[in-house]
């Protein structure tokens, strides 16, 4: 049997619009190519499947048998289509990511090399910016996916949140300094007379750390500030100050040591984002499952300074 997909896609239009002439227009064919289609398919089958008469088309009872399984047939070439486009899109896609800088240097680094390393034919593109700019991205269209700290309410109707991980702020001092505590925690008060690093304005980080100093009455000694985070941590290991950043900073950092804030309020929760109304493609899919799982093993390396968010 000869028959192909385009000549089953011209019966089910024929079929559908019982006029020859109207199923021509809607598949962008001449009605003669589209006659001897059907003609053709009724010599492959050895049956008359389509009664022609001047005021339209009726199927005949060969016709109507073929009706189903044909659209069957087309149903499952989409899905075998759909599912070998993902496929390629594995092996050549572009995923643009978007992530706060403090996550870049964390979460994101093992994201990237876990995903890079099981499809490294895949285009990956990083913006670092605050949320707010991330999410400002997204909407125009100019991201596919971000992983943000902020979840304003207002954006609910625009994009997907999903929760990822819920992380303490927390102390870190160098290693090789004394401890900045003999206990397991620090007041806000304690930190505030600790000669401290503070981040560049543009980190979300540094605007909740201020507000919770100045809600506390409390006026920070800073010896040094407007540092980007890979400069804080390099500043901290050698002594210069102490820091509050996000616990998840201090995996794999040896040269760094942390305490909780005690009685704080200092936590933030790590949420994904992505466009309500576009669907990801396949290879941004496979990123948000990569990203979920790097999220679900750092919170199992951290402790009690983060959980994920579902927890």
């Amino acid at each position: 049997m000869a028959m192909n997909l385009e000549q089953l896609r011209s019966f089910v239009e024929v079929a559908r619009l019982g006029n020859f002439t109207r199923a021509a227009e809607q598949l962008h064919l001449a009605q003669p190519s589209l006659s001897r289609q059907i003609s053709s398919l009724e010599q492959d089958l050895g049956a008359e499947l389509v009664h022609r008469a001047r005021g339209g088309s009726s199927l005949t009872t060969a016709g109507e048998s073929l009706l189903p399984l044909a659209r069957r047939m087309l149903a499952d070439a989409e899905t075998v289509r759909r599912e070998l486009d993902e496929l390629a899109g594995l092996r050549r896609g572009r995923v643009r990511l978007g992530a706060t800088p403090t996550l870049c240097i964390s979460l994101v680094a093992e994201v990237l090399g876990t995903f890079h390393r099981a499809h490294p034919a895949v285009e990956l593109h990083l913006s670092e910016h605050g949320s707010r700019r991330l999410l400002d991205q997204l909407a125009a269209g100019e991201l596919d996916v971000a992983i943000v700290t902020t979840s304003d309410t207002a954006s609910a109707e625009r994009f997907t949140l999903t929760p990822l991980l819920v992380e303490e702020l927390v102390v870190i001092s160098a290693a090789a300094s004394p401890p900045v505590t003999t206990g397991e925690s620090i007041a806000l008060e304690g930190v505030g007379r600790l000669p401290q690093i503070v981040l560049s304005a543009s980190y979300d980080l540094r605007n909740a750390t201020d507000a919770a100093f100045r809600s506390a009455g409390i006026e920070p000694d800073v010896v040094l500030e407007g540092a980007e985070m890979d400069a804080v941590l390099r500043f901290v290991e050698r002594g210069l100050g102490v820091a509050i950043v996000p616990a998840m900073v201090l995996l794999d950092r040896p040269g760094l040591r942390g305490v909780r804030l005690e009685d704080s309020t200092l936590a933030r929760t790590i949420s994904l984002a992505r466009p309500s109304d576009v669907a990801p493609t396949a290879a941004v899919t496979v990123m948000q499952r990569t990203i979920a799982e790097t999220a679900r093993a750092f919170a199992s390396r951290a402790g009690t300074t983060m959980r994920t968010a579902s927890t």
